[in-house]
């Protein structure tokens, strides 16, 4: 929201478990605050329409496209980015699963596939494989044909992320 000069508004909201307050106008979209303004670039800029999924983000825990969430939405939530799972160096099981099963190919789609897989076992910690296709249906790849990544996620399940 801005006020009546059409200056930005501070927006409070907890940035990949910490308190972040961010100046942002009415107008940007949270894909745009987190890689230009947050300098968290793992968010990927795929089609800027809600198709591809590449821009997927948690909030509050819940799956969202980042392409299509106005930043100044945040306020008062939790926000999680690729770069909030696992920790500099170590990566979290669902990521080394990720890699291990080549479930990356060209990585372009990886951040919000792990993403939205990420949000799917915390929710159900054992999916079966129709509940994983389910969680990744709006994630789009062009490279793998999904077999490895749905293969990772399988790996996942179990393992202490």
């Amino acid at each position: 929201m801005q006020d009546t000069q059409g200056t930005p508004e501070v927006r409070v909201f907890r940035l990949n478990g910490r308190p972040h307050a961010a100046l942002v106008a009415d107008h940007v979209l949270l894909l745009d605050y987190l890689r230009e303004q947050a300098g968290l670039t793992g968010t990927k800029r795929g089609c800027d329409g809600g198709e591809c999924g590449a821009c997927t983000v948690l909030i509050d825990g819940r799956p969202r496209l980042a392409c299509l969430t106005r930043a100044q939405e945040c306020a008062g939530h939790d926000v999680e980015t690729i770069e909030g799972i696992g920790a500099p160096g170590r990566m979290s099981a669902l990521q080394r699963a990720f890699h291990e099963r080549l479930g990356t190919q060209c990585g372009y789609c990886t951040p919000g596939m792990v993403m939205a897989a990420e949000a799917l076992l915390r929710r159900d910690p054992d999916p079966d494989e129709a509940a994983i296709r389910a969680a990744l249906g709006g994630n789009l790849c062009r490279c793998t044909g999904y077999v490895k990544i749905i293969e990772a996620v399988h790996d996942a399940v179990g393992t202490p992320r």
